[in-house]
């Protein structure tokens, strides 16, 4: 059997030189011995996976929520393709990918019920009282304090590096809040969170074309303005059987998610070739992002971006979903507000006194690690009279 040396001896003869080794890897938030036969990062996707709010990611959804039904994507099955995407990539450029899917698999623990519009609906509220809801940040606080499933320490205790993807994960929809801990903020992203970020984008872009398609809140004329839909389009031989546009949706997302990725490897390769990085520390001491698309690509990627926000994200049914959604969260706010003793023991103390923008802070974090499921069931025990509390 392989012992946990054995493997970090493999990683420095297999990974690149710019990859993150696991035996260089930064301090955990508390010591504890090593695993004989694991690396670091692969104690760290395992404590994810086996964390309560991984679990919960499942009942998590993104721009359609749970009533709407379940074919569409949740936060668990997108969690899966990013992580699926970023391995791929990261075995391309040699990265480690025990560390890409670590990173992976935490990057959206800290989101909301229903998707952007949740997250929208708590920033919304705690804003009242001058302070933000980050779902970058909240994901940090999960792994590093509010996961309890050891004796001698609050969190999971992963290394540096998982914790700097976690807070430091930026695509379209995410940026790193204000509030990165101190220790953390110098520190650049390694290429292994880098291709992270950009998976996401990828899976993001490419998939909620898919499920737009799939829920008739956009139409395949809706894309042909774009580039980027038409060279896929083109790829697969125009425009497929009409008796069967399951497989046609399919092999055109396949081709988009294709041609972008031969895209941002060569441009990326191109960029890595030019820096001639030595080690792990000479990316993590660059500003500017590394991985990336070419300056065409970026500009067709942009394109299709640009038409999903008009005609999917604005869509009536997506608008009359997402105000739905925020009337619950804000429901749900305004309910424990009122009265917080309503919310669990575990969660507001009896004992002591809170301020205004503390009680805020409290509600916000509960409500955030609800699922949609929860927070749907939870809303009509406290307002149909006729449901069980």
């Amino acid at each position: 059997m392989q012992t946990r040396k054995d493997i970090e001896a493999l990683e420095s003869k297999v990974l690149a030189p710019y990859a993150m080794k696991s035996r260089d890897a930064g301090p955990r938030q508390y010591d504890e011995p090593q695993h004989e036969w694991r690396t670091c990062y692969q104690r760290d996707r395992d404590r994810i996976v086996h964390s309560e709010a991984f679990r919960k990611l499942e009942y998590k959804t993104q721009v359609f929520v749970i009533f709407e039904g379940d074919y569409y994507r949740t936060r668990l099955t997108h969690t899966i393709e990013v992580a699926q995407l970023a391995r791929t990539l990261g075995r391309n450029l040699r990265l480690n990918e025990d560390l890409i899917e670590a990173i992976a698999l935490a990057h959206d623990l800290g989101h909301p019920p229903f998707g952007h519009a949740g997250e929208e609906a708590l920033n919304s509220i705690v804003r009242e009282v001058k302070i933000q809801f980050n779902h970058n940040f909240r994901s940090y606080e999960i792994v590093a304090k509010l996961e309890k499933k050891y004796p001698h320490f609050d969190g999971l205790n992963l290394t540096r590096e998982v914790l700097v993807g976690i807070l430091k994960h930026q695509t379209v929809f995410d940026m790193p809040g204000a509030d990165i801990p101190k220790q953390y903020r110098d520190e650049g992203p390694t290429l292994e969170a880098q291709i992270v970020d950009i998976a996401d984008s990828l899976a993001y872009l490419n998939h909620d074309v898919d499920d737009g398609l799939t829920s008739g809140c956009i139409v395949e004329e809706d894309l042909m303005d774009s580039t980027l839909w038409q060279k896929a389009v083109g790829k697969i031989g125009g425009q497929g059987d009409p008796h069967n546009r399951d497989m046609f949706r399919y092999q055109v997302v396949k081709e988009l998610i294709d041609c972008q990725v031969k895209d941002l490897l060569k441009a990326t390769y191109e960029r890595l070739a030019a820096l001639k990085f030595k080690s792990a520390q000479d990316v993590k001491s660059r500003k500017d992002y590394v991985v990336g698309f070419s300056r065409a690509m970026h500009q067709e990627r942009e394109f299709l971006q640009e038409l999903l926000n008009e005609k999917l994200y604005h869509h009536w049914r997506v608008e009359r979903m997402t105000a739905k959604a925020r009337r619950i969260i804000r429901d749900l706010f305004d309910v424990y507000l009122k009265n917080p003793k309503q919310l669990p023991y575990s969660v507001y103390a009896r004992d002591k006194k809170f301020s205004t923008a503390q009680k805020y802070a409290i509600i916000c974090n509960y409500i955030a690690s609800m699922t949609d499921r929860f927070a749907l069931d939870e809303h009509k025990r406290l307002f149909d009279p006729y449901q069980k509390v």
